[in-house]
């Protein structure tokens, strides 16, 4: 009788601790860009790993979820996004396959100063100077679990999206995703607020680094094949004097190329720049005879390794791509 008791307690005692040991994993963290997923795991260094949804070399506007990465979702107890603006592929699935999960929309979030989208693809240098907005009255909403629920806010339509180029926000981000762990997962808060501490360390060498070795850039013009670096170069005071396209969804006109060719000779842009996720071609066929040199430049770090050194060495890659081609021309 007693053995038959002591066996019942045994488990008891063993299903307690089972239950106690799950209730104490970290939670399980996607992040849907690779910048996003980069800076995410450096926070979480020695606790967990986060999972990456969208592969480096694809592009957000035109990705479509697999099956695969739908389960990661489903799982998921923080998703890290951008917003519906740059995602669209991911409103649908988050509503539908992470509905329990806390987003993490970083559009939303308190205190990010957005840079609005320039009109028309031809814009004088320093543009994005003295133009950025902060959002207001959204900033704590996406706090909660059922935040948007992939629907669009209309105060972010026309901002540009590609705001982990900045090393401000990446700061901001930082902080702001080291508390929101330590909220889910208080028994590693401590570990998550030390790896940020460490990643901000490292944030400010590496951006004291990239304002020395851009300063001398900082005058000369060029081109992008869109509007996806403003966060960049209104941080290092560069001078982009034009986009190929509009939307990366869309090719120029014959019309366009005729005035993006005149734009080269009028400005002397020394560079215009191709991205890996979209055809160069393009690029190639628009710098023939202008004088002008064609480059590439990656805002998404398509075939950087996964970790915490990517959002580093992505932007140390888009610093050496831009003095590269702006020396050489």
């Amino acid at each position: 009788m007693k053995s038959k008791l002591f066996g019942l307690l045994g488990c008891a005692l063993l299903g307690l601790t089972t239950s106690i040991g799950a209730l104490a994993q970290p939670p399980k963290v996607v992040a849907s860009l690779l910048p996003l997923h980069s800076l995410t795991a450096s926070v979480m260094d020695g606790v967990a790993e986060p999972q990456l949804l969208l592969p480096g070399g694809a592009s957000p506007h035109t990705y479509s979820l697999r099956p695969s990465e739908a389960e990661h979702l489903r799982h998921a107890e923080l998703v890290i996004w951008v917003g519906p603006e740059l995602e669209r592929f991911l409103e649908r699935p988050l509503r539908n396959l992470a509905g329990d999960a806390e987003k993490m929309t970083l559009l939303a979030l308190d205190g990010i100063p957005l840079h609005p989208i320039r009109e028309g693809g031809l814009w004088d240098p320093h543009h994005h100077d003295d133009h950025s907005h902060e959002p207001h009255g959204h900033g704590h909403s996406d706090h909660h679990h059922d935040h948007g629920h992939g629907q669009p806010h209309d105060h972010h339509g026309d901002y540009d999206t590609h705001l982990w180029l900045s090393p401000a926000f990446a700061r901001q981000f930082i902080d702001t995703l080291a508390e929101r762990l330590a909220v889910l997962d208080p028994d590693n808060g401590a570990a998550y607020r030390a790896n940020a501490a460490a990643t901000l360390e490292r944030i400010e060498r590496l951006d004291a680094s990239l304002h020395e070795r851009l300063a001398s850039l900082a005058e000369l013009p060029y081109l992008v094949f869109h509007d996806a670096y403003q966060y960049f170069e209104a941080h290092y005071g560069l001078s982009p004097v034009g986009s190929v396209t509009v939307s990366p969804e869309r090719q120029p006109s014959a019309r366009r190329l005729s005035e993006l060719r005149q734009r080269i000779r009028d400005t002397g842009a020394r560079c215009v720049f191709a991205e890996p996720q979209f055809r160069p071609s393009l690029v190639t066929t628009l710098v023939e005879g202008t004088g002008a040199e064609a480059g590439v430049l990656d805002p998404l770090g398509a075939t950087l390794e996964p970790g915490p050194d990517a959002w580093f060495e992505l932007m140390e890659r888009l610093a050496d791509d831009l003095a590269a081609c702006l020396a050489r021309a």
